[in-house]
């Protein structure tokens, strides 16, 4: 069985130099601990997903152009997530607001080639799937 991943569940990208925070509003007025539990649809950028620390792919373009400008030392800048598509794969057996909930096991996607994972899920009595 997968964690069921709430408000405050930490994450992490790959590209990333820093941990982050899942934020959830209540939208969906589904409470898993006492928290707002995260459907496959919480991965709106800056909304859902706060950055994480500094971004170190030369694939974002403001890492390409602080590395160029540096002689082609690589050099990080702050990140920026750019999430386009939900979680995946989700809990399509458990439904939050009509959507398969987030579990642990989830991940999702940066533009720019960092993987989204979750650490730790928030939740430690509601176990989905």
């Amino acid at each position: 069985m997968g964690e069921q991943v709430v408000m405050g569940a930490m994450m992490q990208c790959s590209f990333g130099m820093a941990p982050s925070t899942l934020v959830v509003p209540p939208a969906n007025r589904t409470m898993a601990d006492m928290v707002p539990a995260a459907n496959i649809m919480d991965f709106k950028p800056m909304v859902n997903i706060p950055p994480f620390g500094m971004c170190q792919t030369p694939s974002n373009p403001a890492v390409a152009a602080a590395t160029a400008a540096a002689l082609g030392v690589l050099t990080p800048m702050p990140c920026i997530p750019v999430t386009t598509a939900p979680w995946a794969p989700g809990c399509a057996k458990v439904l939050i607001g009509n959507m398969p909930a987030l579990d642990k096991n989830s991940t999702c996607m940066c533009t720019w080639g960092g993987v989204i994972s979750i650490k730790q899920a928030g939740s430690v009595k509601t176990k989905i799937g």
